[in-house]
């Protein structure tokens, strides 16, 4: 008998092996996420968001349900924390990055997570309740804070809009540049000169004048912003309006004066737009001193604004001084066509004729800025009347028309 039992009770045993090495079935869990507010109502940062069970849940040796931490989770620069817990009610932890376990900032009691769900539970340290328990000291620190961070968001909200409308203007100014195309392609191959000329100033007034009205809000708005002015000035300039302009372009310069760090391409900017206004206005030499000045405080732009001068004097038929800035240009940008091109226009005016051969005589420095032209822009916009120029050249120009024989009745 004994022999017997030993052997079943040896059999129980074996029986039980299989039961005692399988693995308990995993706890339910559910998620969770939020958000962490500090005391002056920003987003905070880092920090980490801890679960402590309250309720009975599943728990290790030597950890009491009470006690046991169910999931630690980082918060991201942006304020937000999220993980994975078992289901059962928490009380919720905040501790800033530098906090001790035996400490909190902040924490939220009585937090459910059911299996299978999401829970969303924000701290937030801003709440009323929260900021009452703080030292008197502290709670006069963050309303200070508050009130600088409140007018610190008024400012950025403004910036904001600076620059919305900055990006608008850009635009504008690029629409305004392009209006000739743009009237063009709007009325057709088959537009008169005039219609298209119309059509042009159509779109420009209507561009200048956006920005004019934008640019005297955003100026009023933050007046000690030079870029803002420039961007004035540029549409009074686009409006014809010079006096004003000239008064904006300075604004410009003396802001910039007193600025801890210029700027210099708004620098060149104002003094090449003064520089327009002078050349606009026939006054040479005050142009040429803006223009010169433009291109020392902002020499990398330096053939731009010189090319852009000569563009002008060209657009009001100043031959001379047309000649004089393509001259200066070339000298920084010899590689630029539409320099050439300016300067024989400019030389091409002094055109004589010899009296013995009547052919006509280009002015020196006319043929080979031509050419020049030709070879860096051989199919360039104004090849072929460089060419029709340089031919005309070769030709014997007829000084002595006889009178047709009266015909005989």
């Amino acid at each position: 008998m004994k022999r017997t039992l030993s052997l079943c009770l040896g059999l129980l045993a074996v029986a039980l092996l299989p039961a005692l090495a399988q693995t308990p079935a995993a706890a339910p869990t559910g998620k969770i996420h939020g958000h962490v507010t500090n005391p002056t109502g920003a987003s905070q940062s880092g920090g980490t968001v801890t679960l402590v069970a309250t309720t009975r849940v599943a728990s290790g040796p030597g950890l009491s349900a009470q006690t046991a931490e169910r999931g630690t989770f980082t918060v991201d620069t942006n304020g937000e924390y999220a993980g994975e817990a078992p289901a059962g009610t928490y009380k919720l932890i905040y501790r800033t990055p530098d906090m001790t376990a035996d400490k909190e900032a902040d924490h939220v009691e009585a937090v459910k997570i059911t299996a299978g769900e999401t829970t969303v539970q924000d701290i937030d340290m801003s709440r009323k309740e929260y900021i009452d328990q703080l030292p008197a000291e502290q709670r006069k620190q963050l309303e200070d804070l508050r009130k600088h961070n409140s007018e610190a968001l008024k400012a950025n909200e403004v910036i904001k809009n600076l620059n919305n409308d900055l990006k608008l203007v850009t635009q504008d100014i690029k629409d305004a540049d392009g209006a000739r195309a743009a009237a063009t392609a709007a009325l057709g191959a088959t537009a008169s000169k005039a219609d298209i000329d119309a059509k042009e100033a159509e779109v420009k007034l209507a561009k200048y004048t956006e920005i004019e009205t934008l640019m005297l809000k955003d100026t009023a708005a933050k007046p000690d912003a030079s870029v803002l002015w420039a961007q004035l000035g540029q549409a009074q300039v686009g409006l014809k309006k010079y006096d004003e302009a000239e008064a904006t372009y300075k604004k410009v310069l003396e802001l910039e004066a007193s600025a801890k760090k210029p700027n210099p391409a708004v620098q060149g900017l104002a003094n090449s737009g003064l520089g327009e206004i002078y050349a606009r206005q026939g006054k040479v030499p005050e142009a040429n001193a803006a223009y010169d000045a433009a291109a020392k405080v902002n020499p990398t732009q330096g053939g731009f604004y010189l090319k852009n001068e000569a563009v002008i004097f060209f657009q009001m038929n100043n031959a001379d001084a047309q000649v004089a800035v393509a001259d200066k240009a070339i000298a920084l940008d010899p590689n630029q066509p539409l320099l050439y091109y300016l300067k024989g226009n400019g030389l091409v005016q002094k055109t004589t004729m010899d009296d013995k051969t009547h052919k006509l005589v280009p002015p020196p420095g006319c043929m080979e800025a031509y050419q020049k032209y030709l070879e860096l822009a051989p199919t360039g916009p104004y090849a072929a009347e460089v060419k029709g120029i340089l031919a005309g050249f070769n030709q014997t120009i007829e000084t002595n028309f006889k009178a047709d024989k009266p015909k005989k009745k």
